[in-house]
């Protein structure tokens, strides 16, 4: 189940920076998860100051 940056996301790249596989790009000023590249790891949730990313349901 991927991850997915829900509209907490405050555009500041912390989950971008940790990301090991470089599955999440920046949209209009916000954060975005590309489903196919992301391996799951959660290293985005942990660093995020408002908890944006969060595993798809």
């Amino acid at each position: 189940m991927a991850y997915k940056i829900n509209d907490e996301c405050l555009g500041c790249g912390a989950c971008a920076a940790e990301c090991p596989v470089g599955a999440i790009s920046e949209v209009d000023g916000k954060y975005v998860i590309d489903p196919e590249q992301c391996i799951e790891c959660g290293a985005c949730a942990g660093v995020c100051p408002v908890g944006a990313p969060n595993p798809e349901e």
